[in-house]
């Protein structure tokens, strides 16, 4: 019995793995992204009202959908890495990770001894509920589940090849939004993508693939390319659903009762 990472196998093909953002509090939005083939998806307990239950369901369906669920924490705190892990997320994405010491203390709070202080619950659903053979679950937890950090000003930027050196770190996720309101610019200022490029070029040099959110359509997907990101997340459900909305009223408006 082996488990095997969907957010580690979706980073194997030749374009980027696609993503969205989990911002609703209900599991309906993870059956929707599965019909929509993502590949995976990050529930967000940094900007939503998301809490640890609804989580947990979330990151079931997730898994027996076939879309990697993976967690973006609100804070580094170790306690609710060890819950959601042994919820059964694929990883967790921990926002603000500005320097190298931040990032192996993140990395310690995913990985059990002696590379780290995560406990062993190999009861939950994890460990298929002690079904899956502890070596197993320990295994999947040092070696595969998966830690991205989110690089989100320019002091992450200018340590993003230390940070991504780290051991345990599997991937960052560079902040667009956060980095240009840190830096006082705008997005769509050129300093924002120069600082991008330089996080993938110092993160790709340690092996490390790098990615970035953006819009829903091509055009973010090809920006994303672009820069040399290998995982996008394309909007988020909220986003996803209100756009949708908006253009189901705008055609319903534009038919003529004459």
């Amino acid at each position: 019995m082996t488990r095997r990472s969907l957010f580690r196998a979706a980073l194997q093909g030749d374009a980027p793995a696609l993503g969205t953002w989990v911002k609703l509090p209900t599991i309906a939005s993870m059956e929707l992204i599965a019909l929509a083939g993502f590949d995976f998806a990050v529930i967000d307990l940094e900007h939503s009202p998301i809490d640890l239950e609804t989580t947990y369901d979330l990151i079931g369906v997730g898994l027996l959908s076939g879309v990697s669920p993976i967690v973006r924490i609100p804070a580094l705190e170790p306690g609710i890495v060890q819950r959601v892990l042994d919820a059964g997320a694929d990883g967790i994405m921990v926002p603000h990770v500005d320097t190298a010491h931040q990032a192996r203390a993140a990395a310690s709070y995913v990985r059990f001894p002696p590379l780290g202080v995560r406990g062993v619950g190999a009861t939950s659903r994890a460990g298929a509920w002690g079904a899956l053979p502890r070596e197993e679950y320990v295994r999947f937890g040092q070696e595969e589940a998966v830690l991205i950090a989110q690089l989100e000003s320019a002091e992450a930027i200018r340590n993003s090849g230390a940070i991504a050196r780290v051991p345990g770190v599997d991937a960052v996720l560079v902040g667009a939004a956060d980095l240009s309101m840190t830096e006082g610019i705008q997005e769509s200022d050129p300093r924002v993508r120069t600082m991008m490029t330089d996080a993938v070029a110092q993160a790709t040099a340690e092996g490390v693939p790098v990615g970035g959110a953006g819009g829903a359509g091509a055009d973010a997907v090809r920006a994303a390319i672009d820069v040399g990101f290998r995982f996008v997340l394309m909007g988020n459900d909220a986003g996803l659903l209100g756009a949708a909305a908006r253009e189901a009223v705008r055609a319903g408006r534009s038919v003529s009762t004459s």
